[in-house]
């Protein structure tokens, strides 16, 4: 019962990974988008890194977002794959 909840949690928390995927150029799409989104926000927090006081703080957000990406991918390989129900 508690995989039921599990599950409708991660629904809730990455939304883009479990859209439908019909055919893989639906699914390479969908894994060029998490790759560009994570390129463009490595560079902007990357930069916003370089301020003296906030920088640690940019970079521990910046780590959280690479990382929610990362999670988002592989969840959306696995739906694809239909190992997540």
């Amino acid at each position: 019962m508690k995989g039921v909840y599990f599950m409708e949690l991660l629904k809730q928390i990455f939304p883009f990974s479990f859209q439908e995927k019909k055919d893989v150029v639906a699914l390479v799409i969908n894994i060029l988008i998490h790759i560009l989104v994570g390129a463009v926000l490595g560079v902007v927090f990357g930069l916003l890194g370089k301020i003296p006081v906030l920088g640690i703080l940019f970079g521990i957000v910046g780590s959280i977002a690479g990382l929610y990406l990362l999670v988002g991918l592989v969840l959306s390989v696995l739906d694809y794959l239909k190992v997540l129900k």
